[in-house]
Formats: C-alpha cells, sequence, structure tokens
C-alpha cells in the first residue's frame, strides 16, 4: 500500500510539474508585453496610432517575436475631427508577460487595477533589458500614453494631451506619461502610475520629454 502511494504522489508531482512549465513560457515567441527600447526619435510625433504600432511591430520583429499583431498602448482625444481611442480597448484581453514569462496582467481590468505586476524589474524591454528609470542616469521611465489612469482617452474639450494624436514634434502641445518603475517625487498614486502620472513640459520635441525623464518610448502590447 506504501509502495502504491509513493507512486501516485510521485506522478501528480510530475503532473503539477509540467502545468507549472507551461504557464512559466519565456522567450521573444512566447512574449506578449514589452517597453519599447527605443522611440522612433521624433519627439511624440509618432504618424499617429498606425505608426506606433509600425513601430512596436518592427522591434518585435526584429527579436523574433513578430507572429503576433502588436499594438501601442495610447489613446487619441476625440478633436479636429479625430475619433476618440481608448488605449485599454486597443490591446487585446490578455494575459500578458514579458520576454522572461513573467506575468503583466491576466486581463484588461487587472492590468489597470491595483494587481498589475508593471515594475521597473517586469516591464523589460523587447531584448529583456531592463529599462532605466528614477536614480539612473538617464532617467527613461515616462512612457508615452495619453490616458487617463484607467486607460480612457481624455475628453476633446480637455487641453491636448496626445501632441496632436501622435503627430507633433514641437514646442506647441503636451502628452500624459506614465512611470514603467512606479517611481515618483511622492508616494500619490499619480505619481507612480504606470500609465498615467503627468504631463510634459514644453512641448512635444524630444527635448521636451527627455526634460522630464523620458525618451519617447512607448508600452507594447500583442493584441491577439
Amino acid at each position: 500500500m506504501k509502495t502504491r502511494i509513493r507512486r501516485v504522489s510521485i506522478v501528480g508531482f510530475a503532473a503539477l510539474a509540467l502545468v507549472s512549465c507551461a504557464g512559466m513560457q519565456s522567450g521573444p515567441g512566447s512574449m506578449s508585453f514589452f517597453v519599447t527600447s527605443a522611440g522612433p526619435g521624433n519627439g511624440a510625433s509618432l504618424g499617429g496610432l498606425a505608426g506606433a504600432d509600425r513601430h512596436c511591430q518592427s522591434l518585435a520583429q526584429a527579436v523574433g517575436a513578430g507572429g503576433r499583431t502588436w499594438r501601442a498602448y495610447l489613446s487619441t482625444q476625440g478633436t479636429e475631427g479625430a475619433q476618440t481611442v481608448n488605449a485599454r480597448d486597443r490591446i487585446g484581453k490578455g494575459p500578458w508577460q514579458n520576454v522572461k514569462g513573467e506575468l503583466i496582467a491576466r486581463d484588461v481590468d487587472q492590468l489597470h487595477g491595483p494587481g498589475n505586476n508593471i515594475t521597473k524589474q517586469t516591464a523589460l524591454d523587447e531584448k529583456g533589458q531592463i529599462v532605466a528609470g528614477a536614480g539612473d542616469k538617464p532617467n527613461r521611465h515616462d512612457i508615452l500614453t495619453g490616458s487617463r489612469a484607467d486607460g480612457t482617452a481624455f475628453a476633446p474639450r480637455d487641453p491636448d494631451m496626445t501632441c496632436g494624436n501622435w503627430t507633433r514634434s514641437g514646442a506647441e502641445g503636451a502628452v500624459v506619461v506614465g512611470h514603467h518603475d512606479r517611481q515618483g517625487p511622492t508616494a500619490d498614486p499619480w505619481a507612480t502610475s504606470w500609465n498615467s502620472s503627468h504631463q510634459s513640459r514644453g512641448g512635444c520635441t524630444q527635448a521636451a520629454l527627455r526634460g522630464t525623464g523620458g525618451d519617447g518610448l512607448l508600452y507594447c502590447f500583442a493584441a491577439n
């Protein structure tokens, strides 16, 4: 009887191990979330949502993850005839994990709630590298989003929060950013928000984005 119980236990542990491994796949092929290692380089002028998506897709393709449909986590405001688009509505249903197989969020609600797992250690770039944050030189923790904390767009009547819906790179306009490292000048929720911390200062130029601790980086999510 003892021998039989032991055999069943071994089989049970083996099954659990297989399930555990299946849920912790890593590598570019299983990656469904990353922070861009670089921005397009023209401030917040990304070529609109389509241009931002192409940037995500190109970086993913370069590391062998181009088989998925990648979307930039960006909102647009319904101004001057443009359509209002919510970042949360364009990134799929989840779950999402980084290149190391670490779970970021299982669905859209968790992503925008207190249970998400976006930190400096998990919000890796497409190459699996940590993105510089507060305390590093240079600090690159300002990630472009143009979004409210719940992932929705700002209202058309609000001031420009998306640098002209991702078409401006001059002194005019501003953009809302989040902090991928969850670090800010205070411990207030706005200061440590991953997707809606503060506006850029001095416009939409590359220099303006760098001036507040950014570099024109994006969050990219696999929508399928």
